[in-house]
């Protein structure tokens, strides 16, 4: 089973109450709840979302209900994926940690960048079954995917042409439709964007008042969601902050807006640590991962703070009394029993 962090449906509710419909009755026929898009950091099913965009676009007769939803979002939909990135140097050197740390925002996502002459198409992969609605889903990542990459680039996301492998097969042109902004070109051979090589090695746009306005916004949504609790607080930072490799006490006190010394004296009061924090938080992560990503040993111990893989194995068997391995192994056949299928 893939997961997306529900924020990336972000404007959902408001786009479907709009169009005059009920997006509550529509979860539910896609096996979701309201409650789960209340946190954007809540994980859920990824064919789920899939089956919830496609019944919206069937049932408010919209084809584009991809697209038009993703044009109501802003960055964050996609999480802290543009700040993880916002240090890159240039442009290629951000597109390679997009893939580092997309599994943060949705497991079983990768852009393959493939150079094409003078130009590089941006391809989105998704590993959905191949049987189920797609259509939706994929215009909304690649609407997101262009907005991401127009920062980049610092250009506007009008420029970058929208390229989808589904048909075209409802009355009229796609320009007659809500959500036909960009330019959309239907039947291609990839779904994703096309941007010229040379870009590549452009450097990478910081827009640093965008990034200081996510840490404020994630400060106040930390102080919301944990009042009083500030344990939790800095395990979300922790869990953010260790992909990123600058993940230490001072780090997270400044993410949490004071001195590192005023961070250990206040855990300290509420009989706990840095590091015991550090140690959840890296068990928890490793264990989602080890179940639900698609990274290898190696590849997780690295985003997970780790400069060899033997210190991780050490660790994780004191955590679980299981090396990584092992435990994957018995997870996936305690997920197959439950789910009904053999192993």
């Amino acid at each position: 089973m893939f997961l997306v962090r529900s924020g990336a449906a972000a404007q959902f509710e408001p786009l479907v109450r709009e169009l005059g419909h009920n997006p509550v009755a529509m979860m539910r026929r896609a096996g979701l709840y309201q409650a789960q898009f209340r946190d954007p950091n809540t994980y859920i099913a990824y064919d789920r979302l899939a089956h919830l965009l496609e019944d919206a676009a069937a049932t408010c007769g919209q084809p584009l209900f991809g697209l038009m939803l993703a044009q109501r979002q802003s960055l964050s939909a996609l999480g802290d994926l543009p700040m993880l990135v916002a240090r890159a140097a240039t442009v290629a050197e951000a597109l390679e940690r997009v893939n580092q740390y997309l599994y943060l925002h949705a497991s079983g996502v990768t852009v393959q960048v493939e150079p094409q002459g003078e130009q590089v198409r941006l391809a989105l992969s998704l590993q959905l079954p191949s049987g189920m609605g797609l259509n939706q889903i994929l215009q909304m990542s690649v609407a997101q995917l262009a907005r991401f990459i127009a920062g980049l680039l610092n250009v506007s996301v009008s420029q970058i042409a929208l390229h989808l492998r589904q048909s075209w097969t409802s009355p009229g042109t796609p320009e007659q439709y809500p959500g036909a902004g960009a330019p959309l070109k239907f039947q291609q051979a990839f779904d994703g964007v096309l941007i010229r090589a040379q870009q590549l090695h452009s450097r990478n746009h910081q827009d640093e008042d965008a990034l200081n306005a996510h840490l404020q916004a994630h400060l106040q949504y930390l102080q919301s969601r944990y009042p009083g609790n500030l344990g939790d607080q800095a395990k979300d930072v922790i869990g953010r902050l260790l992909p990123t490799g600058e993940c230490s006490t001072a780090r997270v006190a400044a993410a949490l807006g004071m001195h590192e010394r005023t961070l250990q004296t206040r855990l300290q009061q509420q009989h706990t640590s840095y590091r015991q924090l550090l140690q959840e938080v890296r068990q928890s992560v490793a264990e989602q991962q080890l179940l639900y990503g698609q990274q290898s040993i190696t590849e997780l111990a690295l985003q997970l703070g780790y400069a060899e893989v033997a210190v991780f194995s050490r660790h994780f068997r004191q955590w679980t009394g299981h090396s990584p391995r092992q435990w994957q192994q018995e997870a996936h056949r305690s997920l197959q029993a439950n789910s009904g299928q053999k192993p």
